[in-house]
């Protein structure tokens, strides 16, 4: 399938602010193999992300999503959210970054890690014993950031969802079963549950594409 093909069904809907998850999970709901994203996922899936990041004002992503990645090649903004601040700052994902990242986390976040992040990015605290994912959504809205796409992991989805803010689920499903304790898409307390329509549906070889939306 061609890359353009697939992406051009992904276009932001005129409302906004708008909140995008893209994510991948093997059939029997894993989102890993091994600690691997990559293990479960191939070429068009990547290639869709980037067109994806693309499409976005900004990207967010939880603190242990970005540890999987040596480096950011998109010019799309980057948010972190990460409450403890144990990240690389000097690898390449922030010192070789195109756009200056967005850090979010909260008061109580250890001093020297908040002077590490204010060298290499934009440092946002957002609540006090930890990062408050409502009110960060609210404040990057506010900068005009409005086509959201968040790439997990799945503790951080959970709250994006907990906080009412995922208006729609971009799922892959990898034609993989393999056991295990990998976590699902979303990882965290019971929520109310939150009803969704599925736009499409579109087949590439034994992967699917799914599209879904939160009905209103």
């Amino acid at each position: 399938m061609e890359i353009e093909e697939l992406a051009g069904a992904y276009d932001y809907p005129e409302d906004s602010p708008w909140l995008r998850a893209n994510m991948i999970a093997t059939l029997d709901g894993a989102i890993q193999y091994k600690g691997n994203t990559g293990a479960i996922g191939y070429e068009t899936d990547w290639l869709l992300m980037q067109e994806l990041r693309k499409r976005a004002d900004v990207v967010i992503m939880g603190a242990s999503t970005v540890r999987e990645y040596d480096e950011f090649p998109s010019a799309t903004p980057l948010v972190v959210v990460s409450r403890s601040l144990d990240l690389d700052f000097d690898g390449k994902v922030f010192a070789g970054a195109r756009s200056r990242p967005i850090v979010v986390t909260c008061a109580a976040a250890p001093a020297e890690r908040l002077r590490a992040a204010g060298e290499r990015a934009e440092v946002l605290v957002c609540g006090d014993r930890s990062a408050d994912v409502g009110l960060m959504l609210e404040t990057l809205a506010q900068r005009g950031l409005r086509r959201m796409l968040c790439e997990g992991g799945p503790t951080l989805l959970a709250e994006v969802a907990a906080a009412g803010w995922l208006h729609e689920l971009c799922l892959t499903m990898s034609p993989m079963v393999v056991a295990g304790t990998a976590k699902r898409i979303l990882d965290g307390p019971v929520i109310d549950i939150q009803r969704m329509k599925l736009r499409h549906t579109v087949q590439d070889g034994d992967y699917l594409f799914l599209r879904y939306q939160v009905e209103r």
